[in-house]
């Protein structure tokens, strides 16, 4: 995919007229629910969480308290308020391998402080679990084809993806994001780096980057990349308000990979054949 994404500053309210300016083409029907008893939501969320081993039990507890505390906050709801319909629709799943994914929340409707608790409660009150490989692909795809039949018409749809490394099991991760973003849905990352030091364990070193040019996509797509553990909730939160109200981070240019990506999309599949060898060819 060749784009540039503009990263327009947050400016004034979060007002409702926002969701219908981003809103942009009408859904692609592949992947939404067009039955006529399908709710309308301002916004269908799909939060995908990593829990692969290179999360640590530390960072799993920091990742589902950032969610926890930015889906209950002041500012979240009070953004959620300002949306046409006054709602979204959100389902929260665990991700690791290209075959292992977990719903812990299913379609829910978040439309203010005792929704939100509750959904907060079904993710606090579910085991934690860790699994092996990083299949980003794979939880892109699976969040992809939870829209069809979600019960809710959303103004927009988007997939929100956090984790620790790069794609390295499943289908290629650039041409699961072009597919995605073909369908009308929105991708958004939150890079979590937080092992940049430690290279013997980092796929990629430069994660926000790679999310950046391999895995986000679509209209308004975005990364809040996770840098130090004290970030996690304040970045969770923003991340969470700028999906809602469809606006974007604080003025920055991405400039457009021209011709290529700055990194390779097939960074993990190398490095994982280069410590586990398993026969693929990634060149």
């Amino acid at each position: 995919m060749r784009r540039s994404r503009l990263y327009g500053a947050v400016a004034g309210g979060l007002a409702a007229a926002a969701f219908a300016l981003v809103a942009g083409a009408v859904p692609n029907p592949r992947f939404a629910d067009r039955s006529p008893n399908a709710v309308s939501v301002d916004v269908e969320l799909v939060l995908a969480v990593d829990v692969s081993y290179s999360m640590d039990p530390e960072e799993q507890a920091l990742q589902r308290e950032g969610y926890i505390q930015a889906l209950t906050s002041r500012e979240f709801l009070s953004a959620l308020r300002e949306g046409g319909n006054g709602k979204i629709a959100v389902t929260y799943f665990e991700w690791a391998g290209a075959a292992d994914q977990k719903i812990v929340v299913p379609w829910r409707v978040i439309d203010g402080p005792e929704s939100a608790d509750s959904f907060a409660a079904e993710i606090t009150n579910a085991p934690y679990r860790r699994a092996s490989r990083t299949s980003i692909s794979g939880a892109i795809n699976f969040g992809r084809a939870l829209f069809d039949n979600s019960g809710y018409r959303g103004l927009r749809r988007v997939i929100d993806v956090s984790g620790d490394g790069a794609n390295n099991a499943g289908p290629l991760v650039a041409l699961t994001r072009d597919e995605t973003v073909a369908a009308g849905i929105t991708i958004n990352g939150l890079p979590i780096m937080l092992k940049r030091s430690n290279m013997g364990y980092v796929d990629a070193e430069e994660l926000d980057v790679y999310y950046e040019d391999c895995v986000i996509g679509g209209t308004g797509a975005f990364v809040v990349p996770i840098r130090d553990r004290s970030e996690f909730v304040k970045a969770t939160r923003t991340k969470l308000i700028l999906e809602i109200a469809g606006l974007q981070p604080d003025a920055r240019v991405i400039p457009a990979s021209a011709e290529k990506p700055r990194v390779s999309c097939t960074i993990g599949e190398k490095v994982w054949r280069e410590r586990w060898g398993d026969g693929m060819d990634f060149r």
